[in-house]
């Protein structure tokens, strides 16, 4: 199983990042988990669209699901014809927010996704297992345990802090988590992490390696491996796209 980063800007895309998307493949199988604004471009670096064989979303922020209208059209007007649907996962409302996103109408949404809700537990998409949980953010947010083939990748999507994550991390391989703010004083509950918070989670979950993403466009990169090195003592990286690991 491998992941390929696609984007990792958090809130908006930057000026060298979309927003958030990422790739996991399990041999020819492609999982998209996220879909951002501005990804759905991005995407077309590492994988043809028309080789996706779902995809995943972890909340309806429109950095992590926008661009499946983008996806839609590809998949309408693609010129061997129209595309046949996929299952795209998801929490609830996922069907409706992407409707309402792109102007297409439900019936037409209908016809290229298949929608699947997510409820937290453990489910297969394909031949990998996945584990959900409720993250700490303002809206329903989902974050992911994927394993497959005795590897272990586990996603934080958006969240403050939360024991929940620690548990889907427990011994992974690879942690994927968000470092949204810089440290200060005052920083609303429930929203984002800090690189150090990202860190003494990788920590508490024992994960061999800390991937931090959802990096917002004016964070000092150097600052958030800083501060994140100094509660994690392992394998420490910052996303960036075409990273594959």
């Amino acid at each position: 199983m491998d992941l390929t980063i696609v984007g990792c800007s958090g809130s908006f895309p930057g000026p060298g990042s979309a927003a958030s998307c990422y790739l996991v493949t399990a041999g020819d199988f492609r999982l998209v988990v996220d879909l951002g604004n501005g990804a759905f471009g991005a995407l077309q670096r590492f994988a043809d669209p028309a080789s996706i064989d779902a995809v995943l979303i972890s909340h309806l922020h429109s950095d992590h699901c926008l661009d499946m209208c983008s996806f839609q059209v590809f998949r309408t007007f693609h010129p061997s014809g129209e595309l046949p649907p996929i299952p795209v996962y998801g929490p609830v409302g996922t069907a409706d927010r992407v409707a309402r996103a792109s102007g297409a109408g439900g019936e037409a949404i209908a016809e290229r996704f298949e929608f699947v809700t997510v409820e937290p537990g453990s489910f297969a998409i394909g031949p990998i297992s996945v584990t959900a949980g409720l993250m700490a953010h303002p809206v329903q947010t989902l974050g992911y345990r994927f394993e497959h083939a005795g590897r272990v990748i586990s996603y934080s999507a958006d969240t403050g802090p939360c024991e929940q994550l620690v548990g889907l991390a427990g011994d992974a391989d690879t942690l994927l988590c968000e470092a949204t703010f810089t440290e200060q004083p005052g920083l609303p509950a429930d929203l984002h992490l800090t690189p150090r918070q990202a860190a003494e989670h990788a920590t508490l979950a024992g994960a061999a390696r800390l991937v931090l993403t959802h990096l917002m466009p004016w964070n000092d990169r150097d600052r958030a491996r800083a501060e994140a090195a100094a509660a994690f003592g392992g394998s420490l990286s910052l996303a960036e796209p075409g990273q594959a690991l």
